[in-house]
């Protein structure tokens, strides 16, 4: 389990005690190019955890042509720092420059086939696989599709991973009305690669905003401990990007992860000897 190495914790992650978490993520354009005392902490960090890189800029489902010369500076960063997994959101944030939001793209073929070539080219830039992530949406600008259909489309039109996140699935499975555990029983498990966990705001009981700045809900965790039964352990990371609590708290809800997992493996181990 890992948790996202932002600034406002750099002074904890460094005085964590030993096996707290188990990897960092980290955004690549926030850290490319930073030196100083940042940059001196990332090394260290590094030093002493895995790396996992999660984008927030690349706009795969974008209509601008990708940013192939930050792609190849992604590429450095990753092969500089060893990390294994890069992923990015299905999603788009921007034409002629950035939005600085996440929007939904379209449920149909053709968008598909554009995100899909965008993934492969970015692939091929990349020298590696992408992990693509499942986004919480609130208006969908046309469905053709359901979104485990387009979802598994580009999958396999892309040839790429997947980036579980767990709450997003929640909170689309109640803003948009279908159910969640259909939804993770339909993904394909050999694309599922890692998963993320994160607090939502309950707006109403038909109305969830994806927040990143509250505890995990107990309805995303047992949502968890499925995705674990399906698609078995994958590294996952704890989300918060502010409103951060004492230390203390984010490492109880990592402890969280790990009795999940635990218990998964366990559960694993009593089938496999059946």
């Amino acid at each position: 389990m890992g948790l996202g190495l932002r600034r406002a914790l750099l002074d904890s992650l460094n005085t964590a005690p030993a096996g707290a978490f188990d990897f960092l993520e980290l955004a690549p354009e926030n850290w490319i190019g930073i030196g100083g005392a940042h940059g001196a902490a990332l090394r260290a960090l590094a030093e002493r955890y895995p790396l996992s890189c999660h984008g927030l800029s690349l706009s795969l489902g974008g209509p601008a042509p990708l940013d192939l010369g930050f792609l190849r500076e992604v590429r450095q960063f990753l092969d500089r720092f060893d990390v294994p997994l890069y992923s990015e959101h299905l999603s788009y944030c921007g034409d002629d420059g950035h939005l600085y939001d996440l929007l939904p793209l379209p449920f149909t073929e053709e968008a598909v086939r554009h995100v899909a070539a965008r993934i492969r080219q970015a692939q091929d830039v990349l020298g590696r696989r992408l992990a693509v992530e499942n986004v919480s949406y609130y208006a969908a600008p046309r469905q053709d599709m359901d979104e485990l259909a387009f979802t598994n489309a580009v999958l396999a039109e892309a040839d790429c991973d997947l980036l579980l996140d767990v709450n997003n699935l929640y909170v689309n499975s109640v803003n948009h009305g279908f159910e969640p555990q259909a939804f993770l029983a339909g993904l394909p498990p050999e694309r599922v690669v890692a998963m993320h966990v994160a607090g939502h705001y309950d707006q109403s009981d038909s109305l969830k905003i994806d927040t990143h700045g509250a505890p995990v809900k107990p309805v995303v965790w047992d949502l968890l401990a499925r995705a674990y039964q399906l698609f078995g352990v994958q590294p996952t990371l704890l989300e918060r990007d502010f409103n951060f609590p004492p230390f203390a708290e984010l490492l109880g809800e990592l402890d969280s992860i790990r009795q999940l997992q635990v218990g998964a493996r366990q559960a694993q181990g009593r089938r496999a000897h059946g």
